[in-house]
């Protein structure tokens, strides 16, 4: 299957059509995943910013493209059958103030940090176009925009791009006012310096450099919880702020 079949077929099932069956378009390697996601984005894109993690300090980082379409402010409330999953995840975000081109080598932080305006907290929404999403392979994942669903922004916050350290921010999550989760450095990738420089170059190696505007989320501060139905949830960051959403059946 072509990049462009598995992205037709993942496109479909974001607008209600049927789930993919992942073994069907599974990619053979990271290239690949990354060719699924071009593919996609190239149908509904714009794209509004990036998303980039890793499962430890020492791992290779991965990314993927966040669709405008999917990106809302703090407030908003999310109804219908589309949010099956209603899995979220509290993250610190960071907004370009100018384009960034790395030309072709890892950046320094303060390089990295004079390029960011704005440090946000975030919610991210998880879900997957894959049926029996739960257990598919790690690439078709990536392929899906590493179950990318949705992005709610908090407000830009006082605190500055040169002062983040993954290792003790402290987050919390809530649902309908009651705390879930709260965690002192939970982002496994500790170091968001390494990551926001691995991103810069592997985005322009990809004809995609980042833009001024666009938003990285950086990855999950509070591990994937999923909302109760008809649930508010809410997302706060220590020295970031908050931010909020509804789900409504």
């Amino acid at each position: 299957m072509t990049p462009q079949q598995a992205a037709r077929l993942l496109v479909a099932a974001r607008t209600g059509g049927p789930a993919v069956l992942w073994r069907d378009m599974l990619p053979a390697d990271r290239a690949g995943a990354y060719a699924i996601q071009d593919a996609t984005l190239a149908t509904i894109g714009p794209i509004a910013g990036w998303k980039v993690g890793a499962k430890s300090p020492h791992t290779e980082p991965h990314c993927a493209p966040l669709p405008a379409s999917g990106i809302h402010a703090s407030g908003v409330t999310l109804k219908g059958p589309v949010w099956r999953w209603r899995c979220v995840e509290v993250e610190l975000a960071f907004r370009l103030g100018r384009d960034l081109d790395p030309k072709g080598r890892l950046l320094a932080p303060a390089e990295l940090a004079d390029a960011f305006d704005a440090v946000l907290p975030v919610i991210e929404l998880v879900e997957s176009r894959l049926l029996d999403g739960q257990t598919a392979d790690p690439l078709a994942h990536l392929a899906d925009l590493q179950c990318h669903s949705a992005l709610v922004l908090g407000s830009p916050s006082g605190l500055t791009p040169a002062h983040v350290d993954l290792r003790t921010l402290e987050a919390t999550l809530s649902f309908c006012r009651a705390p879930a989760t709260h965690t002192l450095g939970g982002n496994p990738a500790q170091d968001v310096w390494r990551l926001l420089s691995w991103l810069a170059v592997h985005c322009a190696g990809r004809g995609q450099p980042l833009r001024a505007g666009q938003i990285v989320t950086t990855g999950s501060c509070t591990g994937l919880l999923a909302a109760p139905v008809d649930s508010t949830v809410r997302g706060e960051i220590a020295g970031a702020g908050a931010v909020e959403l509804r789900f409504e059946s």
